[in-house]
C-alpha cells in the first residue's frame, strides 16, 4: 500500500489558472496532473498510490473559509485525506481551527512564505497550542520555496525552535526542508518531527537523503509526492536508491501515514 502524504489539487473552476500560475512563478515547473481532484485520482491508479493526503492553503484572511470548505468537500477518509488551513492574520483563526476539526480532517497545512510568517515567531504560539489541543496534525512547508526569494519563513533551524510549541505531530515537507541537507542533520534530525519525502527526486543529493535516513529513522519518514510537481514514480526512484529494508518500505510507504491518520 502507498499513501501519498503530500499533494495538491483544487476545485475544478480554479485549477487550470492555479496551476498555470504556480508553475510559472516557480520558473516553469512542469505538471503532471491538471490540478484537479479527478487528476489527482487518474495519477493514482497510474502510480500505484492507494490513498492521498491533500494539503491546502489559506493565502489571504479572507479565504480560508472556502479553503476549507472545498476540503471537507473532497475528503472521505479513504482514498482522499484532506487537510485544512488558517492564515495567522484571521482574526477568527482559532475559531476556524475547531471548525477545521468539527469537519473531520485530521490536520493543517501552513506555509509560511505564502501566509507571510516566520515559523518560530512568538505570535504563533497560541495557534500552535490550539492545534496541539485539538489534536491535529500540523504539515509545514519547509526550506526554500521557487516561488519567493529569501529569506524564507520555515528553514530548519527556526522550525527547531516552534518544536517546542507543539504536543501534536509536526511534518516538515520536503525531506525537513528543500535545499537544506545540512540544516535539517544539524537541525531537526532526531527531534520529534516527521519529514515528507516529496519534491526530493532530483532536488536532495543522495548523500543527504542517506544521512537523513540513518539520523532520523524510517519510522518518521512519510511518502510524498508534492503532486502534481512531482509523481510517485520519481520519488521512489530515490527512495529505491538508499537501499531500504522491507520494514523501511512499509514504514515509509504507509506505516507511518495510517499512525498519523488513525488508520491503526
Amino acid at each position: 500500500m502507498r499513501i501519498d502524504f503530500h499533494t495538491h489539487c483544487f476545485p475544478d473552476a480554479l485549477a487550470v489558472k492555479a496551476v498555470s500560475r504556480l508553475s510559472h512563478v516557480s520558473g516553469g515547473l512542469t505538471p503532471y496532473t491538471d490540478g484537479t481532484v479527478a487528476g489527482l485520482r487518474r495519477s493514482m491508479v497510474e502510480e500505484g498510490v492507494n490513498a492521498s493526503v491533500v494539503l491546502h492553503i489559506a493565502t489571504n484572511p479572507t479565504q480560508q473559509k472556502k479553503v476549507n470548505d472545498f476540503a471537507a468537500s473532497i475528503h472521505n477518509g479513504v482514498d482522499i485525506f484532506s487537510f485544512g488551513s488558517v492564515h495567522p492574520d484571521a482574526p477568527d483563526a482559532l475559531e476556524e481551527l475547531e471548525r477545521i476539526k468539527a469537519l473531520g480532517l485530521p490536520g493543517v497545512k501552513l506555509h509560511p512564505d505564502y501566509q507571510g510568517f516566520a515559523v518560530d515567531d512568538p505570535k504563533m504560539k497560541p495557534l500552535y497550542r490550539k492545534i496541539s489541543d485539538l489534536g491535529l496534525v500540523t504539515v509545514f512547508h519547509a526550506g526554500v520555496d521557487y516561488g519567493f526569494t529569501p529569506p524564507y519563513g520555515c528553514m530548519p533551524a527556526a522550525l527547531a525552535r516552534a518544536l517546542d510549541w507543539f504536543s501534536t505531530p509536526v511534518v516538515a515537507a520536503h525531506w525537513g526542508g528543500i535545499q537544506c541537507g545540512e540544516e535539517v542533520l544539524r537541525h531537526l534530525c532526531g527531534r520529534d518531527v516527521y519529514f515528507d519525502t516529496s519534491f526530493g527526486y532530483g532536488m536532495m543529493p543522495k548523500y543527504y537523503a542517506e544521512q537523513i535516513l540513518e539520523r532520523h529513522g524510517a519510522h518518521r519518514l512519510l511518502f510524498g509526492t508534492d503532486s502534481p510537481w512531482h509523481t510517485a514514480t520519481m520519488e521512489w526512484r530515490l527512495l529505491d536508491s538508499l537501499g531500504l529494508s522491507d520494514t523501511d518500505r512499509e514504514q515509509i510507504a504507509c506505516g507511518n501515514a495510517k499512525r498519523l491518520l488513525g488508520l491503526e
